[in-house]
């Protein structure tokens, strides 16, 4: 899918593609719920997660228990 948000027809037709049929009323709102999601997804994209570690090294029963927030 390109940078351009994703039409209700174009929604049937990838949906129609991946084997699900729908409706005619949801074409419009599949599009606009693909298209909030791509555009979530594009924030953290843009994130700098250079330092962080990936998921496999934390270990929470090594985290040190602190009642101060």
């Amino acid at each position: 899918m390109s940078a351009e948000e994703l039409t209700p027809s174009e929604a049937a037709r990838w949906a129609a593609r991946g084997g699900l049929l729908l409706p005619a009323d949801r074409h419009a709102a599949i599009a606009a719920t693909a298209n909030h999601i791509h555009s979530v997804v594009a924030v953290l994209r843009e994130l700098d997660l250079g330092d962080t570690a990936p998921a496999p090294a934390y270990r929470a029963s090594q985290e040190r228990r602190d009642a101060a927030v």
